[in-house]
């Protein structure tokens, strides 16, 4: 792969089992919004933060998420009908980290029971209840499809993630 002239020199490799550090380090490269996805297991609430959030369609209203095989949560999100994905704000790196390590703790939250009993979570960037209509295998994640049932959002700045940290938006 040829580098595209000048500028700074690119790390140039073939993605595999033996480049996987450099793989994950390259799609770093690429910021994303940070997001919450919850759903109620019958047991209680459930939390998960994930970054692979992306709009399908405006008509119909579809979004998706891919949560990881590798996740003790998965068959939680996997067989979950209903769930809710929140877009954090910039100042809500605290949410993200509470819901990277456990997923259970909704201790001292502001929620509410959405469409399906799936959590809603206050006072996020923004925030879609979505039904699941389709679900596609992502090689070690797996690609869930939902039609957003309802939608709010505010004004605010949003929580990024880039190269293994978070960061902020600047307006120029």
């Amino acid at each position: 792969m040829a580098d595209g002239g000048a500028g700074p020199k690119m790390q140039a490799f073939e993605p595999g089992k033996d480049t996987a550090r450099e793989f994950r380090h390259a799609l770093g490269r690429f910021a994303t919004g940070v997001c919450v996805v919850t759903t109620d297991t019958g047991e209680g609430p459930l939390g998960i933060t994930a970054n692979s959030f992306a709009s399908v369609s405006l008509d119909p209203p579809l979004v998706l998420w891919a949560p990881a095989r590798a996740s003790r949560r998965f068959d939680a999100f996997a067989g979950a009908e209903h769930y809710a994905i929140h877009v954090l704000g910039a100042d809500q790196d605290a949410l993200s980290h509470r819901f990277s390590r456990a997923g259970d703790d909704f201790s001292g939250l502001d929620w509410a029971a959405g469409p399906g009993g799936a959590p809603l979570i206050a006072g996020c960037l923004a925030r879609f209840a979505c039904t699941r209509v389709a679900q596609h295998d992502g090689g070690d994640h797996l690609i869930v499809v939902g039609r957003v049932t309802g939608a709010e959002y505010r004004e605010g700045a949003p929580l990024l993630f880039s190269a293994g940290r978070y960061g902020g938006f600047a307006c120029g």
